[in-house]
């Protein structure tokens, strides 16, 4: 019997979701989880959680799947410690640093692939069952016949996503949020930069849009065709969501698991009656049905989820007096013009600035009527023209029997003080990294580019392996001024299940003409070519961002990688100690590629660039090969080679890939590594500030804080002593005329 597995943000939604009969939740602590911004559980609350839910005869999943830098994998080995000795049913990783952590010393915890870990074909997973999982949470980016294939490849339990909102990056691919501010998606501080509203200069002329925003995921239809097909675990996404919303999803799941094979048909559409009420935004069976970009994204779709209302075309203030609720004080009330429902009291809405700046949910308190019109009450910072969507109504709320006990007092467990036993990364064999010499590797996308960086003579170039390439060296058999020793052959970090078997051939192919020295980014990639025995380096998608995840990487026989460009000095630094350095490639210039989109996008997406509300300029690339968004300013830190190299780094990467090389360009770049002089209006992404962190705000907060009450305490000792020097001052020449008219007086005597 298929699972069916439910998000539980919080308490309440925990109630919802095991009320209307889920067989399984996830839910996150307070740390290490992907949805960092919901609620989350207490310590005493998730241990109360677990041993209610077993008692039910139900399953508890914790999400662990964020990266760890250096520094957090002491407190990540006491969490570990801590879920051991609570015991729930499964963990949902993505770090391969907690895959070696759970291997050494908690072998009695079962391990999940997150979707984040970008699990799309039989060859991934059957690496990670290799390294312990006992399920794979399969990337949202497959169709039907790829899970099937995938279920008949593969002996490990595979989960699939069925409900929720989508990303439009390929799973664990995104580096937008991270690139604007240190907001990692694989730290769980997604800001969302895919549902923002963005300005294009289009054939038509300035057009706004919501050009990134896809539809949400909804597969009720497709339930039966899962089942048959093997999938072992229906996940419906929400962490974020209400307690009513998760209780309606599941409610109309639950309904299509237990009745489609009596009457599929009429399960259908009593279960898409049921989620009449899911308030989001328009749907899609995403890749189920078709890969055209249509069926994802639609521009004028506003961003949120919700029924619109219709945008607010007066406010005014109103006396407490006068509002239907007088002990909420409410003086902000609006018009809404638009929208087809009329808004209640106890109405959950949420409201969305004209300028798509700032989205805030609200619940209705306070209705006025003037006999022409309804007045709600809305909160601060919102006027005319802004928009309003309904979230939920007051009639939806529906009351769930207590998961938890009403005394929790007992549950007293929380993570202890346990230290970290030292890892130390193996060491580095005399010829170990002669296929990865010292010095300069430039990548690029094209054999004409490879012409083009061959004047700066790097020690090694990186070829990107695409439909254009894989043509150009296997059919057309072009001529290349590199030797193929000099030439790694970088993969995409996206494999598809339909595209397997075929990336297994062309690359059997491509080492049978010579070329042996390789780039891979994908648990797939490490099975695949350790067939082919060939020279491999961990790419910048195998994240590498504590030394756990190295050491889980030499187990499968990778010694080299290049770190993750969004890394940064501070966390390489922590990582590596100085006699293991050599390993280790940084990424000195880069393009980034921040969406990287399985579809090519529609006809209608004229255009090549785009800014966001604060004027920054991004580059979009589409093709069968899918989408790319590109900043317009690189990153750069190759003002920066010279003190890189003093830590004892001295592998670099200039990577041009999705660019079109120019020699200028290349020029101005080889020059600032040489010179050490920046390049103008570059970003440092993480170099400096590293990943974005509340708790590091916060004490810088407290510091500048301290820090002004120290100098104000100093200006008032100065002021002080100023005043009793000035009072001196004042004495000494009081005590000074007065000595003068003393001898003055004497003298006339």
């Amino acid at each position: 019997m298929a699972e069916l597995l439910a998000p539980a943000g919080n308490i309440e939604a925990l109630d919802a979701a095991i009320g209307e009969g889920a067989d399984a939740v996830y839910l996150g602590l307070k740390s290490f989880n992907a949805r960092l911004r919901t609620t989350n559980f207490a310590w005493n609350q998730f241990e109360a959680a677990v041993n209610s839910v077993h008692k039910l005869g139900k399953k508890v999943y914790v999400t662990v799947n964020t990266v760890l830098e250096e520094q957090e994998t002491e407190r990540m080995y006491r969490f570990l410690s801590y879920l051991d000795k609570i015991g729930p049913d499964g963990l949902i990783v993505q770090d391969f640093g907690i895959v070696r952590m759970i291997q050494q010393f908690f072998p009695n915890l079962n391990l999940h692939a997150s979707t984040q870990m970008n699990i799309a074909s039989s060859k991934a997973a059957n690496v990670m069952s290799k390294s312990g999982f006992k399920r794979v949470v399969l990337a949202r980016e497959l169709g039907l016949e790829e899970i099937k294939q995938i279920k008949e490849r593969t002996n490990v339990e595979l989960e699939v996503f069925v409900h929720g909102a989508l990303c439009v990056s390929e799973s664990g691919l995104c580096l937008f949020s991270s690139y604007l501010g240190g907001k990692s998606a694989n730290r769980g501080m997604c800001a969302q930069a895919c549902r923002r509203l963005y300005e294009a200069e289009t054939a038509g002329g300035v057009e706004q849009g919501f050009y990134f925003s896809p539809y949400d995921l909804q597969l009720i239809e497709l339930v039966p065709d899962l089942v048959l097909a093997g999938v072992n675990s229906f996940k419906i996404e929400g962490r974020m969501k209400s307690a009513e919303y998760v209780g309606s999803v599941v409610s109309a799941y639950r309904y299509m698991l237990d009745h489609w094979q009596e009457d599929k048909k009429g399960s259908i559409a009593t279960a898409k009656r049921m989620l009449s009420t899911d308030f989001a935004r328009a749907k899609t069976l995403y890749w189920y049905s078709s890969s055209k970009a249509e069926n994802i994204l639609n521009p004028q779709q506003p961003s949120g989820t919700g029924i619109y209302l219709g945008k607010i075309t007066q406010v005014k203030k109103l006396s407490p007096e006068l509002s239907s609720d007088t002990q909420t004080n409410i003086e902000r009330y609006a018009v809404l013009k638009g929208g087809s429902y009329a808004p209640d009291i106890g109405d959950s809405i949420r409201l969305h600035k004209k300028d798509d700046s700032v989205r805030k949910s609200h619940k209705i308190k306070s209705i006025y009527e003037d006999g022409e019109q309804n007045w709600i009450d809305i909160p601060q910072g919102f006027g005319t023209g802004d928009s309003v969507y309904l979230l939920q109504t007051k009639a939806m709320s529906k009351r769930y029997q207590h998961v938890l006990p009403n005394d929790i007092s007992r549950y007293r467990t929380q993570p202890g003080a346990q230290v970290l036993p030292v890892l130390d990364l193996t060491p580095l064999e005399k010829n170990s990294l002669d296929l990865m010499p010292e010095g300069i590797y430039i990548q690029v996308s094209t054999i004409k580019d490879l012409y083009v960086v061959q004047s700066e003579q790097p020690v090694r170039v990186i070829l990107e392996l695409n439909s254009l390439t894989e043509d150009a060296l296997l059919v057309k058999k072009e001529k290349l001024p590199f030797s193929k020793r000099l030439i790694f052959i970088s993969l995409d970090p996206y494999l598809p299940q339909s595209k397997e078997d075929s990336l297994f051939e062309i690359v059997s192919k491509l080492v049978d003409e010579g070329f042996t020295n390789w780039i891979i980014n994908n648990p797939a990639h490490i099975v695949m070519l350790k067939q082919l025995k060939i020279f491999m380096i961990a790419g910048p998608y195998l994240y590498t961002f504590n030394r756990w995840a190295v050491s889980w990487l030499e187990n499968q026989g990778i010694t080299g990688l290049i770190t993750p460009i969004e890394n940064s000095k501070r966390n390489i630094e922590a990582t590596f100690e100085l006699n293991q350095r050599k390993r280790v490639m940084i990424t000195l210039f880069a393009y980034p590629a921040l969406f990287r989109m399985r579809f090519e996008l529609p006809k209608s997406y004229d255009f090549l660039y785009f800014k966001d509300r604060e004027d920054s300029v991004f580059k979009i690339l589409s093709s069968e090969d899918g989408s790319y968004v590109l900043p317009e300013q690189p990153f750069s830190i190759l003002d920066k080679s010279k003190s890189i190299k003093e830590m004892g780094f001295s592998r670099f990467l200039i990577d041009l890939s999705k660019t079109d090389v120019k020699k200028g360009d290349l020029k101005k770049i080889m020059s600032s590594f040489y010179t050490s002089k920046p390049l103008p209006e570059v970003s440092r992404f993480n170099w400096k500030e590293g990943f974005y962190s509340p708790e590091k705000i916060e004490k810088r907060r407290a510091m500048t804080e301290y820090a002004q009450s120290q100098r104000e305490d100093l200006n008032n000792q100065n002021s002080k002593f100023n005043q009793k020097a000035v009072r001196k001052n004042k004495l000494n020449s009081n005590f000074s005329r007065k000595n003068s008219s003393s001898r003055r007086k004497k003298g006339k005597n």
